[in-house]
């Protein structure tokens, strides 16, 4: 493996950083490359045959430009519809992600567990069979809270967060039977934990928020376990579509070592 090849983390957004920050902590010296597929953001309203073509096409063609030694889809959207076919494309594994029910059931004291994702992961059969496998007996309550997904791409980018969208959550879910007794909040989308602070002000401190970041990341750090790695410079960040969709991310790229956007 040359030690320059790098991992390849794509999402439809800016949600993967989530994903990338925690692998920082394990393999801070990795080759990275980012990809946001913001020509196709937002996934959550699309059909599964339109998500599992565009994921499976993209990230053909990006393995064949970028040689990536891993590919990471840090999207549960695309993870629970198109990883069986992202696999069966490339010939370097592929890890994705997928909602944190398992540690949740764990965690859990009073039996009841909220879970927020978009439209398109909350309805898949993989979720209903990560619920059958590792719920344990406890009771989850799913909503789509596909506007989350705007407002965590917004305030990556500097600007307010409505507290309408976050209210809205919150009430949708309290108000199912049982959901006065939440005491674990699944975040199925790698966005939303750009929205923890707001999310803990609506469910209050007692509720434990749960993702899949650093679990994917030990997942990465495994697979490359023994690899060298030889960064040729700052990580990349790159999208689909304009490059001024890019625009007001610079201060967070920054800060996480990335070099300026480039388009794909």
């Amino acid at each position: 493996m040359n030690p320059s090849s790098p991992i390849l983390l794509f999402d439809s957004g800016v949600g993967g950083l989530t994903v990338y920050d925690a692998l920082r902590e394990v393999l801070p010296d990795a080759p990275v490359i980012y990809a946001a597929d913001l020509a196709g953001l937002p996934y959550g309203t699309k059909t599964e045959a339109q998500i599992g073509a565009r994921v499976a096409g993209l990230l053909g063609r990006m393995a064949e430009r970028f040689r990536p030694r891993l590919v990471c889809i840090a999207c549960n959207t695309a993870s629970t519809i198109a990883l069986g076919m992202v696999r069966d494309v490339l010939e370097v594994p592929v890890v994705g992600t997928v909602p944190a029910i398992k540690p949740a059931a764990a965690l859990t004291k009073t039996g009841t567990i909220g879970l927020v994702g978009t439209e398109a992961t909350i309805r898949q059969a993989y979720v209903d069979d990560l619920e059958a496998r590792f719920a344990n007996g406890t009771r989850l309550l799913r909503v789509a809270a596909p506007g989350l997904v705007a407002a965590a791409e917004a305030k990556l980018r500097g600007q307010p967060v409505d507290p309408a969208l976050i209210a809205d959550v919150h009430a949708r879910l309290t108000a199912m039977e049982g959901g006065a007794d939440i005491d674990t909040l699944v975040l199925a989308c790698t966005h939303f934990p750009l929205l923890s602070e707001e999310l803990s002000a609506a469910f209050g401190a007692q509720v434990t928020q749960i993702d899949g970041a650093r679990g994917i990341a030990r997942r990465i750090a495994h697979l490359l376990e023994g690899q060298r790695f030889a960064a040729t410079g700052p990580s990349r960040f790159v999208v689909t579509g304009p490059l001024a969709g890019a625009d007001g991310l610079e201060p967070a790229l920054a800060a996480r070592g990335f070099g300026p956007a480039e388009a794909f």
